[in-house]
């Protein structure tokens, strides 16, 4: 099983990583992708990854973060890219929900890592919250030279999904689609599987069971169970396709045979 979106770098972790990744392989995730949202997180994502073999990265700067993205951080960025286990630009794309950053500067740092996805050949993970329209009439005209991406923790309904998929996209799903009343299960029970990662984005949206803790891989398994419901099919059908999702759109050799 893969966690194809985490943050393990965050504090919430401090004095506990190594418990928490190995609670992760006890439970059947044999792969990790750990995501960058600024600089920082970014650096912290690939020495995560240097550090432990079923761990990989992506860097990139989140759309709360936009306004930071000057020329020298890009550069940063772009050079952090290039280390052989970072396998995707993001997270980035719009946050019209908070805005952390200017609308505008989101847009042009958004539009800008597509376009240092498309120059390194790189897939795409992108955070949109309360601007879906604005963040796919960005992604669209790049659609054709990029390899592909991921709308994670996907917030939108089956149309929306359906654009996402027109685009050549995936989407994931996390804990949310545990809830009671999940708008999130009712779009993912009508898309098909080929089209689905799992994630967690611990150490937010931890799963029923668990809800109310700190989230971590380890739950993922609870998700992978949820959607095997939604979807009458087995958690170990659902394991297998979406791992296949996983490894072809982060081109991923998988880990541990799991």
């Amino acid at each position: 099983m893969i966690d194809s979106h985490c943050h393990l770098d965050f504090d919430h972790y401090n004095g506990r990583r190594n418990d928490v990744v190995a609670a992760a392989k006890l439970a059947g995730v044999h792969t990790i992708i750990n995501i960058g949202v600024d600089l920082a997180t970014s650096r912290r994502s690939v020495e995560l990854a240097e550090r432990f073999d079923n761990i990989f990265a992506t860097v990139g700067v989140h759309p709360h973060d936009s306004k930071t993205l000057d020329d020298a951080n890009f550069e940063a960025i772009k050079e952090l890219a290039g280390h052989k286990k970072v396998k995707a630009i993001g997270e980035i794309g719009l946050d019209f929900y908070r805005d952390h950053s200017p609308r505008d500067v989101q847009r042009r740092a958004f539009a800008r890592q597509l376009e240092l996805a498309i120059d390194l050949e790189m897939p795409v993970v992108i955070h949109t919250r309360e601007a879906f329209r604005d963040t796919v009439d960005i992604v669209k005209p790049y659609t054709q030279a990029l390899e592909g991406g991921v709308f994670h923790c996907f917030p939108g309904d089956i149309d929306q999904a359906q654009e996402v998929f027109d685009l050549g996209f995936h989407i994931s799903v996390g804990g949310t689609i545990t809830y009671k009343k999940s708008t999130s299960a009712v779009m993912v029970a009508q898309v098909p599987l080929e089209r689905v990662l799992l994630e967690t984005d611990a150490p937010f949206l931890t799963p029923v069971p668990f809800r109310g803790k700190t989230n971590s891989p380890a739950y993922i398994p609870y998700v992978c169970r949820r959607l095997a419901e939604l979807h009458n099919s087995s958690a170990d059908e659902v394991e297998r396709i979406t791992d296949i999702n996983t490894q072809k759109l982060f081109r991923l050799v998988d880990t541990f045979g799991g």
